[in-house]
C-alpha cells in the first residue's frame, strides 16, 4: 500500500514468522509476537505490557488520531447530539419488593448511577445504597457487574470491575450502618446471590485463565468461604440464582449447546447441591419452581424452538417432564417468568417478540402490538405473589416504554416513556421489514430505519449492522445513537442473519460450525438486496459489527471488499484459528461447540481456516477499516485486531486507510462511563461518514 506524501504514515509492524504444526497442517503467523507472553498479568495490570507491544499500540493510536483529525469537530458534534438525547438525571421505574421500592438514578453530568430505595409507593425518604460515581472517582475504568439487596432488605452486595478485565471485587454492606461486612472477595465472577433466608452469600471464583470455575458459600455478614461446587470441564460457564418462589438456590452450568442445573433447598442452604438432570450433549434446559411444580424450558426431544415442560417430582429428572406448552416450529420460546398464579413467556416469531400469559388452569392470552418491527423484554421484578408483571416495548422509531400489566384484568399502565430532551417525533421516521434471499433460498429479515423523506434511489449512504453468532438475536430496538446518522440522511439497516436466533433456534443452528459461512453469505445477500431496492449503493455502504460480529466484518471484507466504503469492526474476533487452538485463553474450550475444535478435528481445522478473517487476508483492494479493541479485554484479546490490521495493511492492493484504535484503559465493552462510551460511538460514526465521503482524499 502506498500513501500520498503529505498523509500521515501508518506504523509498519515487523514480521517474525512463527510456524505452528497442527493435525498434520502447518501455518505461519508473521505477527504472533504481538501476543504478550504475560497476557494474564496484563489483564490485571496493563503496566506490565511488553514495551515493544505498547510502543506499537501507541503508534497505531497516534496514527488513527492523526488520520481522523479532520473529523474531530464532527465527533464532537455527534457526541453532543447523542448526549443531548439522554435525560441526564434519568431514573428507572421503581421495582417494588416488600416495604421498599428499588431503583437506580443518575445525577446530571454523572457517568455512573446511584442505586437507591425509598418506602414503597412514596416519593420521599430515599436511601442511597450504592453511589457508583463516588466509587469510580480517580479510576480510569469502573463498572458494576451485579448489585443485589438481600431478601430481608438489610444487606447490599455489589461486584465491581476496576480494570475491564472482568475480574470482579465483591463486597457486602450493612444498610443500617453503611459499613462493609466481611472481607472483600477477590477474583470473583460478576454473578452472585443471597440465599432466600438472607443468611448466606453464594459467589463464583474466576481462575487464573479468567474462567468461572468454583462456587463458594459464605455467611452473608462475613466468615469462612466453603467450596460447594467445582466445574472440571473447562468448556462450561457457571451461574447462581434462586427460584422465583424462593424455594431453591440454583447453580447453572452450561455452554452454547449443553446445560446442567443443580439445586439446593432454600430450607437447608448448607446442603450439598443435587443435579436435577445430568448434562447431555446438545440438550439445553432451564427451570424454575412454580409453587406446586417445576417448569422447564428445553430443546429436548426434538423441540428445536424449545417447549415448556412441567414436573411435580422433588428432583425433576427428564423422565418426569410432561408438556406444558408443546413445541411449535417457528415459535421460539426465549424465556419465561413465574408468578404465584400466572406464567408469562416470551416467544419470537420471524424476528418479532410476543408475550403470552398463562393462568394455572391453562387459559392463555397474548399481549398484542401493531408495529411492523418491534422489540419486547420482560422485567419480572422481585415479587412472586403478585398479579403485575412489567415489560418494555420499543421499536426503531418508538422510544422505550415501560408498562405494568395486570395479568388478571389485562390492563396496561404506562409507567414511563424514554425522554429525549432534544426532541424526537416518531412520525418523522419510518421502520420497515424487508427480506433478502440467501444463496440457498432462505429468507433473511432486514430491519430498516430512515427518515420519511429519505430518497430510495441509491443516493443515501447506508450502514448495515450485523452479528450472527451464539444465538443472539438483533432486536429491532430504539437507539438514541443511530438517529445521528439517520438524521444526516443515512439509512440504518440491521441484518437478522443466521447464527442468531432471530427466526428461531434453528436459525442459529444453520449459522454455526459446518454452516458458519451462511452467516457471511446472508449478510452479503442483505447488502445486495438493499442496493437492488434503492436503499443504498454498492461501494458506498458501511458495514458495522462487534466481537463475533467483528469476525463477520473480517469475513465480508475478504469475500466482497467491493461492496463497502468502510468497515467498522469493534473488538473483532478475527484470529479464529489461532484463538480456537489456544486452550490457555478463557473462552476457547467453551467456544468449541460454536466453531469446532481445530486441535482434535481436522475437518474443523480446515473449515475454520477457510473463513478465519486473519488467515484469509490476501492481496485485494480492501475498503477503509476501523478496528477497535481494549487492552484488558479477556474475551477478544487486544492482539486480534492488532494483528489483523498489520496484515491488512501489508496485503491490501488499495489505497483506503486501515486504522486501529485500542482503548488502553478498558476491556470488551469499551469505556465504562455512559458519556465516555458515547465518545467511542461518535468516533465510529464519524469514521463511517468519513469513509463514505472518502475523506482521506480531501
Amino acid at each position: 500500500m502506498t500513501y500520498p506524501n503529505n498523509a500521515p504514515q501508518p506504523p509498519v509492524a515487523r514480521k517474525d514468522p512463527k510456524v505452528t504444526e497442527q493435525l498434520g497442517r502447518a501455518r505461519s503467523d508473521d505477527y504472533a509476537w504481538m501476543k504478550d507472553e504475560n497476557w494474564k498479568e496484563v489483564l490485571r495490570d496493563p503496566s506490565v505490557l511488553a514495551p515493544e507491544i505498547r510502543e506499537h499500540l501507541d503508534a497505531e493510536n497516534a496514527y488513527t488520531k492523526s488520520m481522523l483529525a479532520p473529523t474531530e469537530a464532527l465527533q464532537a458534534e455527534l457526541f453532543a447530539e447523542m448526549k443531548g438525547r439522554i435525560k441526564e438525571d434519568d431514573s428507572s421505574v421503581p421495582a417494588p419488593d416488600g416495604p421498599w421500592d428499588y431503583y437506580v438514578r443518575y445525577e446530571t453530568g454523572a457517568e455512573h448511577p446511584i442505586h437507591a430505595r425509598r418506602p414503597r409507593g412514596q416519593a420521599e425518604g430515599e436511601e442511597v445504597l450504592l453511589d457508583e460515581t463516588a466509587l469510580a472517582e480517580g479510576k480510569a475504568f469502573f463498572q458494576v457487574g451485579a448489585a443485589h439487596h438481600s431478601p430481608d432488605h438489610q444487606l447490599y452486595g455489589w461486584a465491581a470491575d476496576e480494570q475491564g478485565s472482568e475480574y470482579y471485587r465483591l463486597r457486602v454492606m450493612d444498610l443500617a450502618s453503611g459499613i462493609q461486612v466481611g472481607e472483600t472477595i477477590e477474583s470473583a465472577y460478576g454473578d452472585f446471590c443471597f440465599s432466600p433466608d438472607s443468611q448466606w452469600l453464594f459467589w463464583i471464583w474466576r481462575d487464573e485463565n479468567a474462567r468461572p470455575a468454583r462456587v463458594f458459600r459464605r455467611p452473608a455478614r462475613g466468615g469462612e468461604d466453603v467450596l460447594i461446587y467445582e466445574e472440571a470441564d473447562e468448556g462450561m460457564f457457571i451461574g447462581v440464582g434462586t427460584t422465583s418462589d424462593d424455594s431453591h438456590i440454583l447453580i447453572h452450568v452450561g455452554n452454547q449447546e449443553t446445560t446442567e442445573l443443580l439445586m439446593i433447598p432454600a430450607g437447608d442452604p448448607t446442603a450439598a447441591p443435587v443435579v436435577t438432570e445430568p448434562r447431555q450433549a446438545e440438550i439445553k434446559y432451564e427451570l424454575d419452581h412454580w409453587g406446586d411444580r417445576w417448569v422447564i424450558r428445553t430443546n429436548a426431544d426434538g423441540a428445536v424452538d424449545f417447549r415448556l415442560a412441567q414436573s411435580t417430582a422433588a428432583i425433576p429428572t427428564r423422565d418426569t417432564w410432561r408438556d406444558l406448552v408443546p413445541h411449535v416450529a417457528g415459535h421460539y420460546i426465549t424465556g419465561f417468568a413465574a408468578y404465584a398464579d400466572h406464567l408469562v413467556r416470551l416467544e419470537r416469531r420471524n424476528a418479532c417478540d410476543r408475550i403470552i400469559v398463562m393462568r394455572r388452569d391453562g387459559a392463555e392470552h397474548e399481549i398484542a402490538f401493531d408495529e411492523e418491527a418491534y422489540a419486547l423484554s420482560l422485567d419480572s421484578g422481585y415479587e412472586y405473589a403478585t398479579t403485575t408483571t412489567r415489560f418494555v416495548y420499543q421499536s426503531p422509531t418508538t422510544p422505550r416504554q415501560w408498562f405494568d400489566y395486570d395479568l388478571e384484568t389485562r390492563a396496561r399502565t404506562l409507567r414511563k416513556t424514554q425522554v429525549i430532551p432534544s426532541g424526537h417525533n416518531p412520525a418523522d421516521y419510518v421502520a420497515r421489514r424487508l427480506y433478502a434471499r440467501a444463496p440457498d433460498g432462505a429468507e433473511v429479515p432486514i430491519t430498516v430505519l430512515m427518515r420519511k423523506d429519505t430518497p430510495l434511489d441509491g443516493s443515501a449512504p447506508l450502514l448495515l449492522y450485523g452479528y450472527g453468532s451464539y444465538g443472539h438475536a438483533m432486536e429491532p430496538s430504539f437507539s438514541i445513537r443511530n438517529l445521528s446518522l439517520v438524521d444526516r440522511g443515512w439509512i440504518w439497516a440491521t441484518a437478522h442473519i443466521r447464527g442468531g436466533s432471530d427466526k428461531g433456534w434453528g436459525w442459529f443452528l444453520d449459522g454455526r460450525r459446518e454452516k458458519k459461512e451462511n452467516t457471511f453469505t446472508d449478510f452479503i445477500a442483505c447488502a445486495e438486496h438493499l442496493a437492488d431496492q434503492g436503499y443504498g449503493a454498492r461501494g458506498r455502504m458501511v458495514a458495522y459489527g462487534g466481537s463475533a460480529g467483528g469476525m463477520l466484518m473480517g469475513a465480508v471484507a475478504n469475500l466482497r471488499p467491493d461492496l463497502w466504503a468502510g468497515i467498522i469492526a469493534a473488538v473483532p474476533f478475527v484470529d479464529v484459528l489461532n484463538t480456537m487452538s489456544d486452550t490457555t485463553l478463557p473462552l476457547t474450550p467453551p467456544e468449541w461447540p460454536e466453531w469446532g475444535n481445530p486441535l482434535e478435528d481436522a475437518a474443523a481445522y480446515d473449515r475454520i481456516a477457510g473463513y478465519s478473517p486473519y488467515d484469509q487476508v490476501g492481496p485485494r483492494p480492501y475498503p477503509a477499516v476501523l478496528a477497535t479493541g481494549g487492552l484488558s479485554d479477556p474475551r477478544v484479546t487486544y492482539w486480534e485486531p492488532q494483528k489483523w490490521v498489520a496484515k491488512l495493511r501489508d496485503q491490501t492492493t488499495g489505497t483506503s486507510p486501515i486504522l486501529l484504535k485500542i482503548n488502553m484503559e478498558a476491556g470488551h465493552g469499551g469505556a465504562s462511563g455512559r458519556f465516555d462510551f458515547l465518545k467511542e460511538i461518535a468516533l465510529d460514526y464519524a469514521f463511517a461518514i468519513w469513509a463514505a465521503e472518502r475523506g482521506w482524499e480531501a
